[in-house]
């Protein structure tokens, strides 16, 4: 360990706030489109400052079924705009982000005949709408070569399959790599910094109030125009600028299984199209692991730590005997998590797998401007949107969008020759990672034998990338909750320690975080 504290980054960022009189664009909400939206105004040369009251990607952002797709679904709902905005914003992923984003063969079985033709033609339209973006061609398959793909697939009246070609990520570590593009293009972002009041003048508002969550201190901003990117929490901040405000949100929760790849030993995913509850259900090869989701359920309430329903993991436990012959036991599931959609609401009664993922860009009166709805895949597109709205509202000089084309943090077009998957995502930043088992040779150590990470990605979390908490480690900046539960309580005490003696933290305060974050994870292991 190092015999002194590292400069404390965040001390630095807010005195770089206070000396900073006027913002042109302060963007409240660290998740996919918030980060999306500051990137889009650094880019284009505004001082922009991103308040996350969490950390980033803590929520929503963090929590996806790890897809970088056009929607297969949205096509049969025949909403070919949003499927051809997402078909084009995941090539720009691919291109802009190689070493977070990639491609993946998934297949769909066909068990009639009649659903060969009928899926096959539609991903075939799928394939040609994506142009020149495309990732492959779809292709039918033969029933041998459909169990050759997915050999544990219930085969009793299989007929076959359809292949296509879609995107995968790692959604922490893209927004990661987001706030870390902010920062290389001059922008600021804090997380742990809660907005607690909007200014206004003559009911017009010119800035925030936020507090910072470890000290407690308030500070005042002024900003040319106030952006509200708070996901599955817009309403809080709605009903703070009016209380008389309507919520414009349907909120859909979707929950997911994390099992032994054994379950489906393959380098494809499983595509179901339709399930019982109207959703795609997937069971996808992700950090040598295999993911499976989602379902899709109503809340009514936004919590930052949601939990699945018995209804849920009850549908995931039948469908996974369903269609890969496996009745799970507790111990099979190696950690389970959930996350909420924020959907743009339609009528009143409408099933949230049926509601929109398209965005829709508010202005209150005030002049606070609101972008809701929207998915992962079209974040940049959002924030493209979001920030030209901006721009009116706050009489800021017109700047061109040229985020299609920008290179995010990181960028690497091929990953180095013999690097494992987890030290792909750092791409070139990885040599500098490696660096740190030089300054302190166990840093290189395993951390835990079932986790590919090791101590130096905990130094690196928080010298280089915001990690205040044993949670920022260990859930989003490693994916190591969402990988395996059990094993990450057991590192849980020496992250702390490493994490402690990086940050100056003093033992009480380590000992709570310590406690908060075997709290969060209690709720990641599935008890049956």
């Amino acid at each position: 360990m190092s015999s002194s504290p590292q400069p404390r980054l965040r001390d630095s960022l807010l005195r770089d706030i206070d000396a900073t009189r006027l913002w042109d664009v302060v963007v409240i909400g660290g998740g996919a489109t918030g980060l999306g939206t500051a990137v889009e105004a650094a880019s284009r040369g505004y001082r922009i400052l991103l308040l996350e009251r969490g950390d980033f990607a803590e929520g929503t952002s963090s929590r996806s079924t790890k897809l970088v797709h056009g929607g297969v679904r949205y096509l049969e709902q025949m909403n070919l705009r949003l499927v051809l905005d997402a078909l084009r914003e995941r090539g720009y992923m691919l291109r802009n982000a190689p070493h977070l984003v990639h491609k993946l063969d998934f297949v769909i079985p066909a068990y009639s005949y009649a659903s060969l033709p009928y899926y096959g033609l539609g991903l075939k339209l799928y394939e040609r709408l994506s142009g020149k973006l495309s990732f492959g061609p779809t292709e039918l398959l033969s029933r041998a070569d459909t169990l050759a793909r997915l050999p544990t697939l219930e085969s009793q009246l299989l007929r076959g399959g359809i292949l296509y070609r879609d995107g995968q990520f790692d959604d922490a570590r893209y927004a990661i790599a987001l706030m870390r593009t902010l920062e290389d293009l001059g922008g600021t972002a804090l997380n742990y910094a809660e907005v607690t009041g909007l200014l206004k003048r003559d009911g017009k508002i010119e800035g925030l109030q936020f507090t910072d969550c470890e000290t407690g201190d308030t500070r005042d901003v002024l900003a040319r125009v106030v952006i509200n990117a708070t996901g599955a929490f817009t309403d809080t901040l709605l009903r703070m600028d009016d209380p008389s405000e309507t919520p414009p949100l349907a909120i859909s929760q979707g929950s997911h299984f994390v099992l032994s790849p054994d379950l489906l030993p393959s380098a494809s995913a499983l595509m179901i199209p339709k399930t019982s509850d109207g959703r795609v259900l997937f069971a996808i090869p992700w950090h040598a692991h295999l993911l499976v989701g989602t379902t899709d359920v109503p809340v009514n309430d936004s919590a930052s730590e949601p939990h699945a329903s018995p209804s849920e993991t009850g549908f995931l436990t039948s469908h996974i005997r369903k269609y890969l012959g496996r009745s799970l036991q507790p111990a099979d599931v190696l950690s389970m998590w959930s996350g909420l959609r924020p959907l743009v609401r339609s009528t009143a009664n409408a099933a949230t797998a049926k509601l929109s993922r398209d965005h829709r860009i508010t202005l209150s009166p005030s002049g606070l401007v609101t972008v809701i709805g929207g998915k992962w895949t079209t974040y940049r597109k959002m924030g493209e949107d979001t920030l030209d709205r901006a721009i009116e509202i706050g009489s800021l000089p017109h700047a061109p969008s040229r985020t299609a084309d920008l290179k995010l943090h990181g960028w690497q077009p091929s990953p180095q020759p013999g690097t494992e998957e987890p030290e792909v995502l750092y791409g070139s930043d990885l040599d500098h990672l490696r660096a740190l088992s030089k300054e302190h040779p166990d840093w290189n150590d395993l951390l835990h034998p079932q986790l590919p990470y090791r101590k130096r990605d905990v130094i690196w979390a928080a010298r280089h990338e915001h990690a205040r908490t044993v949670a920022d480690v260990l859930a989003r900046r490693t994916r190591a909750l969402f990988l395996n539960a059990r094993a990450t309580l057991d590192i849980a005490d020496v992250v702390s320690r490493l994490l402690a003696v990086e940050l100056g933290t003093d033992e009480a305060a380590r000992l709570r975080d310590l406690e908060r974050f075997r709290t969060i994870a209690s709720g990641y292991i599935f008890a049956g």
